[in-house]
């Protein structure tokens, strides 16, 4: 068996691997690169192998790094099936044509405004692309395992990250390769604890906070302090969220601290169509999270959602005080744009990141005490306060991730860190070596290595 690293390797972005037998090819993730150009640019260059000898795709979650790249593997020959849980494939019916509208839509602007070098600005896919790409997933039900050709079993296993996330196991005759795509956190305010895996003679490992303990602080109180401190200029609290997982949290976060009277009872809007619509799934999936039906109702009665693009500029134009959630959760695209060129320039503002902002998104620059940023081509002034709960990540920190590897009955052959910045992936990689004593080490892109 051979394992090739297509992605998420020297960042946390665009996971793919391919897993190749003697037999078969198979991809675990197909995911899009974001944050710095040199890295969305991948995206454009053509797949390392032909994507038509590719049997199938297992998806550790609906995540669009770990996603997002499927309509272009579909529409350039990948004819097998994507395999995934019943709520990964709920996410990625909202999540996939999503990323394609705002794709055309960046496209559609880009030409109309002539910010691009590009005549004209296209959108990496469509909407038909991702239709396509949907036709192809099939779901597979966490502990119950399924075969991919003669070659390889699979099972998947809650990773606690998302709904429907997953550890991903195959099992190739006696050698055994595990996933983990993102790995949940043992106390996450919503989301149930991953699972352990019994064992794997080799292992993927996610490192996304690899160099990081996530701090010792109340998430609520943070976002307390911010609401309140804001309240009393009299502005906006702008919370850039990813609209699966990070705005369902906030949601229950506002929820409580309204039901504790803890901050004024602002207005709060919900401004993302995806974000409304995983809300809903959040609320089917209802045994994959710790919230009960009645916590759910209540969380989704308090806020205004915002379907079309006219009440978004509304939104937008108004200087009212309130809390206004959008999409996405490093500012790289999607409605909170239009609203960052809006509420940025504003000191009595704040713009409230809730978790990790990936090397070369807006949300890393503003994060980094940028006096500007560019926006649809025009730089606009940053003068709102910035600030950031970091305990709100749906990710393990490294320490999280140490107790959750000792649950392996014994070592894994090796572990292959990636999904992490450079800095993040080797300082997992020292503590797992030097605390451990496991073999482990950080890949390199597009490398390939063999296991025995």
């Amino acid at each position: 068996m051979k394992l090739a690293f297509y992605g998420a390797t020297g960042t946390v972005t665009g996971s793919k691997y391919l897993v190749t037998t003697d037999n078969q090819r198979i991809l675990v993730d197909c995911g899009l690169f974001q944050g710095y150009k040199q890295l969305r640019l991948r995206n454009w260059e053509r797949f390392p192998v032909d994507p038509g000898s590719i049997e199938a795709v297992v998806l550790t979650h609906a995540h669009i790094d770990h996603t997002g790249y499927l309509p272009l593997l579909v529409r350039d020959g990948f004819r097998g099936p994507v395999y995934c849980t019943p709520a990964t494939r709920a996410l990625c019916e909202v999540l996939l044509p999503d990323c394609a509208h705002l794709q055309e839509e960046e496209a559609e602007f880009a030409n109309r405004r002539g910010y691009s070098r590009h005549r004209p600005a296209l959108p990496l896919y469509t909407q038909d692309d991702a239709a396509a790409a949907l036709k192809r997933l099939q779901v597979c039900d966490f502990g119950t395992p399924f075969a991919i050709g003669k070659d390889l079993s699979v099972e998947l296993a809650p990773s606690g990250h998302l709904l429907g996330s997953a550890f991903v196991t195959l099992d190739h005759g006696s050698l055994r390769l595990a996933f983990s795509g993102d790995l949940g956190r043992p106390h996450d305010l919503t989301m149930r604890p991953p699972v352990k895996l019994p064992r794997a003679d080799y292992l993927v490992l996610e490192s996304t906070y690899g160099n990081r303990r996530h701090p010792a602080v109340d998430p609520l109180a943070v976002l307390r302090d911010v609401v309140n401190r804001t309240a009393a200029r009299g502005g906006v609290v702008l919370i850039p969220a990813f609209a699966v997982g990070r705005a369902q949290t906030v949601l229950y976060c506002i929820r409580q601290l309204k039901l504790q009277g803890a901050i004024p009872d602002l207005p709060v809007y919900l401004d993302s169509p995806m974000a409304i619509d995983a809300t809903q799934i959040f609320r089917r999936f209802a045994g994959e999270h710790r919230l009960g039906s009645d916590e759910c109702e209540a969380m989704c009665r308090h806020v205004s959602y915002v379907n079309t693009a006219d009440e978004s500029k509304a939104l937008s134009a108004s200087r009212a005080p309130m809390i206004l959630i959008s999409a996405s959760g490093m500012a790289t695209g999607g409605r909170v744009l239009h609203h960052l060129k809006a509420f940025a320039p504003d000191a009595r503002n704040t713009i409230l990141f809730t978790g990790h902002q990936a090397g070369g998104t807006r949300g890393a620059r503003l994060l980094g005490g940028t006096d500007e940023i560019k926006v649809h081509g025009d730089y606009v002034p940053v003068r709102a306060e910035i600030g950031v709960v970091d305990n709100l990540s749906s990710h393990a920190d490294y320490q999280e991730t140490l107790d959750w590897l000792q649950g392996f009955a014994t070592p894994p052959t090796e572990i292959f860190i990636t999904h992490g910045e450079p800095e993040a992936a080797d300082a997992l990689r020292l503590r797992i070596a030097e605390r451990l004593g496991w073999r482990v080490r950080v890949p390199e892109y597009r490398e390939v290595v063999a296991l025995n």
